[in-house]
């Protein structure tokens, strides 16, 4: 998914994790300004559905 990317693509450190299909994200460190305003612009405010899509695009914490 492009937002994924793009945020990533910004330095994004989210990860997501998906337990008993409840899909949450993990943030551990400081990640750039850039990266994080643009989840405060383009994905924070998308509904339910479609952050859930854009979250399951981000590396998993079992991959770190």
């Amino acid at each position: 998914m492009r937002l994924a990317e793009e945020y990533l693509r910004l330095g994004g450190r989210r990860r997501v994790k998906v337990d008993d299909k409840i899909v949450s994200t993990r943030k551990w460190d400081d990640e750039p300004a850039m990266a994080s305003s643009f989840w405060k612009e383009h994905i924070e405010p998308l509904d339910e559905k479609q952050r859930r899509e854009v979250k399951l695009h981000l590396p998993s914490i079992s991959d770190v």
